[in-house]
């Protein structure tokens, strides 16, 4: 095996960050600025806002990075950075700043899939058997795989419309939750005990496909319908009726919980090889969908590898993973690297 000590950058959407993953001690160090106060007042992620912030943050993230691993960026041999997808100009400050340094060193350069950095991350603390079906869901991504080896993955399905993560936040704003929306949502689903309260349709396609779309709208004309929402002002009435907002929580919650495990359990049927099951990607975060998972995983008799939370979220080490086992495949990039959103 090749010795690589690799700085991972990772600005898809509104998070910057770096680490530095090496071959032999893995992950020395893993930096993250979150921009969340900035997009909070808007309701989610504005792009430009976003690029801004990026430009304005991305060399003191790098420098905390190398200075928390304790090594210069002479020590670095190879850059590894997120090139899709996401936002683009959030993308391109990662991807330039990167390409900077990996020409100023002389050093390859790896593209990495942002995806591909959520399917693997299990496998930054875990020894995960392959094949393993990942789910991974956030704010902008909700996707099944087939995982059979390093760099080798199979989408059996994905959203057509919203991400998981997305409806979270969505929903959240229809009653007047603060973003990000899923941390809330799932406080107040505890407090009215996870229940399902009013039936939100468990929305069914073809394959292993997602689509929250019908779920965000049905939830909309469930809050029209009991007069708690006013669509020509698109505002909750009853700002102080946190009875509804906790029910509405907790039936969200359980209708996504059905979704999912019930796309886990068909997929088993179909690809009985699998070793294990992994659940990574924001929404991981989430103790009761992974709850979920975790009886799917006993009912069938699987290990289940959550990544922790640092790692669910947007990070760098996930990143640099990914580039690592493609250095060891020689699978670099040239320095005409682009970005694909």
């Amino acid at each position: 095996m090749k010795n690589y000590t690799i700085l991972a950058i990772e600005s898809s959407c509104d998070e910057a960050a770096a680490a530095v993953y090496t071959t032999e001690k893995g992950i020395l160090s893993s930096v993250l600025y979150s921009q969340t106060e900035e997009h909070t007042r808007y309701g989610g992620v504005v792009p430009e806002v976003a690029s801004r912030t990026h430009l304005r943050t991305i060399n003191s993230v790098v420098q905390r990075a190398l200075e928390e691993a304790q090594v210069e960026l002479s020590d670095i041999n190879c850059i590894g950075v997120t090139n899709k997808p996401g936002l683009a100009g959030s993308l391109l400050i990662g991807l330039c700043f990167a390409k900077s340094i990996a020409w100023a060193q002389n050093i390859p350069i790896i593209g990495v899939n942002h995806l591909e950095g959520h399917a693997f991350s299990s496998c930054i603390e875990h020894p995960v058997p392959f094949p393993h079906l990942c789910l991974t869901a956030s704010g902008g991504h909700t996707s099944l795989y087939l995982v059979e080896d390093y760099g080798v993955w199979t989408t059996l399905g994905t959203t057509h419309d919203d991400a998981a993560g997305e409806a979270f936040d969505k929903i959240a704003r229809f009653i007047n939750l603060p973003y990000p929306g899923g941390p809330v949502i799932e406080t107040l689903a505890q407090k009215a005990g996870f229940v399902d309260y009013f039936g939100y349709p468990r929305t069914k396609l073809d394959g292993f496909n997602f689509s929250f779309s019908g779920l965000k709208t049905a939830v909309l004309y469930d809050l029209v319908k009991q007069g708690a929402y006013d669509m020509s002002t698109k505002r909750f009435i009853d700002q102080h009726n946190t009875q509804l907002q906790e029910q509405v929580s907790s039936s969200l919650l359980v209708c996504i919980g059905d979704i999912f495990s019930s796309t886990i359990e068909r997929a088993l049927k179909l690809y009985p090889q699998v070793k294990a099951l992994t659940f990574v990607g924001g929404v991981a975060c989430n103790k009761y969908l992974r709850s979920r998972f975790e009886t799917v995983a006993h009912k069938n008799s699987l290990p289940l590898y959550i990544p922790s939370a640092k790692y669910c979220t947007d990070n760098a080490a996930m990143i640099g993973y990914v580039a690592h086992y493609k250095a060891q495949q020689d699978k670099f990039d040239s320095y005409d690297l682009d970005i694909h959103i």
